[in-house]
């Protein structure tokens, strides 16, 4: 059976010598298809008009790299430029692929050159002698200084691959570090986005507290006098109630997101930095779509899982590769002798040269389950990265799709406003001029804040998924960025 073994590793062996393409995968990503069109649907060229800006989408433009100035708002741009420079997780990722980087400097260096030692020993010893001839006992001293090297040759590229395959990793972690960037931009503007809308949101609450608050107030007065119904102010007293009551609910939303932005930032939720009004924030009106084979350019997730195939397929190669021949060549020079004079003297000189070759035999299944092995990471690895880019196309048709319906719910929120805003004037009109209670004024009223509500809620919601667009777009990398890893 070990013969027969031996004669399967021998043929494999010949066989994968012949063809070096056998090592191992190209490592180039599987071709994935290019849709027209994102969504289910074309999508637009552009939004319905909503808050005065039809956004545009700029179909087979490049992703913007600080797309957070394009709200021209020098709050939000001072909020992101801090977060991106004092955030301690986005610099302990920086500092882990330094540390990457590093080591992969070490192993090339290593692997691929020689190593060169120098050595030196000192000895005293005592060694006994035959009893009865001379001295019963020899002591004698011993110097020895020595230079010596190591070089394995990689005829068969098992160094190379595995170089190779650390070099991908190190790109693995610097798209992880180019997504954490962007992640953590699309994170602070989107929550200030939030913690503005809430203080919208809270403002607007409160005038609706104390509008109901005084609704309440005149019906119990009504009651009072007889003019209204027990019911009818009960009702009035728990409208205001649970208007009320919501309030608590948006100063906890607020609270947590003004929190988690300190956090982002780096600073400690004692020390949340102040937010820009929503006012203050413009709607960008052009938004880029790169076409889908540019996503797959842009996309550092997408580029990460496409270093992870590259590292899969040099692992395949590596354990390939160790199937075969390992020659090494070691050499020392130095001097030596028992006292110094002879150290120092001609006839202390030591060499030696040697080589080393290794070929593997029988290694119980390990090696060839090994490259199986590598073989099915690779297969996964493929798969990782079809699913990431077909999560990639799902996250900007989703987004695009957003952009669309948010334009059009805010047109309609802001046309229910407007008509709630010229009820409510002209019912205050006919209140002040006596044809109308105070109480039909405060319900008219009532109606126009929570239209307001409404139109502030759709209107962050859209400044929002425009975040969201621009972070699903990615940013194409510089030619300096990342390590080559490709054979």
């Amino acid at each position: 059976m070990k013969l027969a073994y031996k004669t399967s590793v021998l043929a494999v062996a010949t066989a994968l010598a012949l063809t070096a393409c056998s090592f191992g995968p190209s490592g180039e990503p599987p071709v994935m298809p290019s849709p027209t069109h994102y969504g289910a649907q074309a999508q637009p060229s552009k939004t319905v008009v909503a808050d005065g800006v039809a956004q545009q989408f700029d179909i087979g433009s490049t992703a913007v790299p600080q797309w957070w100035r394009l709200y021209r708002s020098d709050a939000v741009d001072a909020l992101v430029e801090e977060g991106l420079r004092n955030s301690p997780t986005l610099a302990a990722t920086q500092r882990t692929l330094s540390a990457a980087q590093e080591e992969l400097r070490g192993q090339i260096g290593s692997s691929t050159l020689p190593s060169v030692d120098a050595a030196a020993q000192v000895e005293r010893a005592r060694s006994p002698v035959v009893p009865g001839v001379g001295p019963t006992e020899v002591r004698y001293n011993f110097f020895a200084g020595q230079i010596q090297a190591h070089y394995t040759f990689d005829f068969f590229g098992a160094t190379r691959y595995a170089n190779a395959a650390a070099a991908a990793r190190v790109n693995v972690q610097g798209y992880e570090l180019e997504a954490a960037r962007r992640a953590l931009a699309a994170n602070i503007v989107g929550t200030a986005i939030n913690v503005a809308a809430l203080d919208r949101q809270i403002a607007l609450t409160e005038r609706l507290v104390a509008v109901a608050s005084e609704t309440a107030n005149e019906d119990q007065q009504r009651y009072t006098l007889g003019s209204l119904s027990h019911a009818q102010a009960l009702n009035s007293k728990d409208d205001a109630e649970s208007i009320a009551a919501s309030l608590p609910p948006l100063r906890q939303q607020r609270a947590t997101a003004v929190h988690a932005l300190a956090v982002l930032m780096g600073r400690t939720p004692d020390d949340a930095p102040v937010v820009p009004d929503l006012d203050s924030l413009s709607l960008p009106d052009h938004v880029p779509v790169a076409v889908p084979s540019d996503l797959l350019r842009s996309r550092p997730d997408i580029l990460a899982a496409d270093a992870a195939v590259n590292a899969a397929a040099a692992d395949v190669g590596a354990a390939t590769a160790q199937l075969f021949p390992s020659l090494s060549l070691t050499a020392s020079m130095g001097r030596g002798g028992f006292s110094w004079p002879t150290l120092l003297s001609g006839a202390g000189g030591l060499w030696a040269i040697g080589a080393g070759l290794s070929q593997p035999i029988f290694h119980g299944g390990a090696l060839f389950a090994q490259r199986r092995a590598s073989i099915d990471t690779y297969d996964a690895a493929v798969l990782h990265y079809k699913s990431t880019v077909l999560s990639a196309f799902q996250d900007v048709a989703d987004s695009l799709a957003a952009l669309d319906n948010d334009a059009q719910s805010l047109a309609s929120t802001e046309r229910a406003a407007q008509a709630a805003r010229a009820a409510f004037d002209e019912t205050a009109s006919r209140a002040r001029l006596g044809s109308l209670p105070s109480t039909a004024q405060h319900a008219s009223e009532q109606r126009f804040l929570n239209a307001q509500l409404g139109a502030v809620r759709a209107g962050s919601q859209r400044m929002t998924d425009t975040a969201a667009l621009f972070q699903a777009m990615g940013e194409l990398p510089s030619a300096q960025q990342h390590v080559t890893s490709k054979e």
